[in-house]
């Protein structure tokens, strides 16, 4: 079962989020000053880098990363897929849902939503990405209940990236999440030492380090150190969720709430990367998820049309400072987060999806 938390922003005009809480259980990176200089130096286009469409992966697991990772510079517009793994989902069902991503939509990367505390589930995950060819934005999972469980799934999942040899080559990040800042799920300050402390713990795997936030979180909570996060994370994986917006009505008029929310990244954020992490229009409400403007529809339509808009922006995304901005779609399916899947939940796809991944 899960339980759904309305974000209600009241007089505020920025956008909102929808996140729920479950009831069972980058690519200049967090480098050294040396990394980062060899970054700048070997990143290659596609289709010769992973996850570029194309990419062929290798039969073996490479020496090192070397030359693996596409630019930043070539990941706008569409990326991927928000992913629940909520219901530990099975290898079979990973790899199958993984290709899915891969082969239906040209997705490049899954973003995981939710936990799974099963033992280390973490390298089914690994697994399940080599196989289909996707990259993975791994997620540490805060929850909100005050606890600090946080820190044994991070702990739990620092173990599977350092033991599996295939780990650094799939993994594109580590996120801090999700929206541990709106949620005050922890102080802004400890949030920032906890990423300064992973990039540090994850230096020699070349994983970068960021949180999952919207615009919002981080403005709401600079008055005890919102911006420092910023300051530390290694690129931006921002929240994007318009409907929930006061000046919500349709998707198709949206963007001007996109804008604003990206400005905010764009003016703040000192350059970095920047993926739309949690990016959506719900199809449906229910009596826990509720607009915060009367004009605000939700609808299938309206779903279809909000990807439908930022399919249309690729231009602008491509020619956005940072080397662009990525996006990806949330969620993969209905049964992961209701009224926000591209497939509902018969398996079958609720809209025409076939975004542009470049342009």
């Amino acid at each position: 079962m899960k339980l759904f938390a309305l974000r209600s922003l009241l007089g505020v005009l920025g956008v909102a989020s929808l996140v729920h809480v479950t009831a069972h259980p980058v690519t200049n990176a967090s480098f050294t000053e040396e990394h980062k200089d060899k970054r700048a130096v070997q990143a290659i286009a596609p289709p010769n880098c992973f996850p570029a469409l194309g990419f062929k992966m290798p039969s073996a697991v490479p020496s090192s990363s070397n030359n693996w990772w596409c630019d930043y510079s070539t990941e706008y517009a569409f990326v991927g897929f928000s992913y629940e793994i909520t219901a530990c989902q099975s290898l079979s069902t990973l790899k199958k849902e993984f290709a899915d991503i891969r082969n239906q939509f040209n997705g490049r990367y899954v973003r995981l939503y939710g936990f799974c505390d099963q033992s280390g589930y973490y390298n089914n995950v690994i697994e399940a990405a080599w196989s289909a060819g996707v990259g993975i934005h791994a997620l540490i999972w805060f929850g909100f209940d005050g606890s600090d469980i946080y820190k044994s799934r991070r702990d739990a999942l620092f173990s599977v990236l350092k033991s599996n040899a295939k780990a650094k080559f799939v993994t594109r990040a580590v996120q801090f999440g999700s929206e541990p800042l709106y949620d005050w799920a922890i102080y802004a300050g400890d949030l920032a030492t906890e990423v300064k402390n992973a990039k540090s713990s994850l230096s020699s795997l070349g994983i970068p380090v960021t949180v999952s936030e919207m615009a919002y979180g981080y403005q709401v909570r600079q008055g005890d150190g919102s911006l420092d996060v910023l300051k530390a994370v290694d690129f931006v994986d921002a929240h994007m969720l318009p409907f929930f917006s006061t000046k919500a009505s349709t998707a198709k008029n949206a963007w001007p709430i996109v804008m604003d929310d990206l400005n905010w990244f764009l003016n703040n954020a000192g350059g970095k990367k920047i993926y739309l992490s949690q990016n959506g229009w719900p199809s449906v409400t229910s009596s826990n998820v509720q607009p915060n403007s009367p004009n605000a529809v939700a609808n299938t339509q309206n779903e279809q049309d909000y990807y439908d808009l930022l399919d249309s922006h690729c231009n602008d995304f491509k020619s956005m400072k940072g080397g662009g901005v990525g996006w990806f779609a949330h969620i993969y399916s209905d049964n992961q987060e209701p009224g926000y899947g591209i497939y509902g939940t018969n398996g079958q796809l609720k809209i025409r999806f076939n975004p542009k991944t470049s342009c």
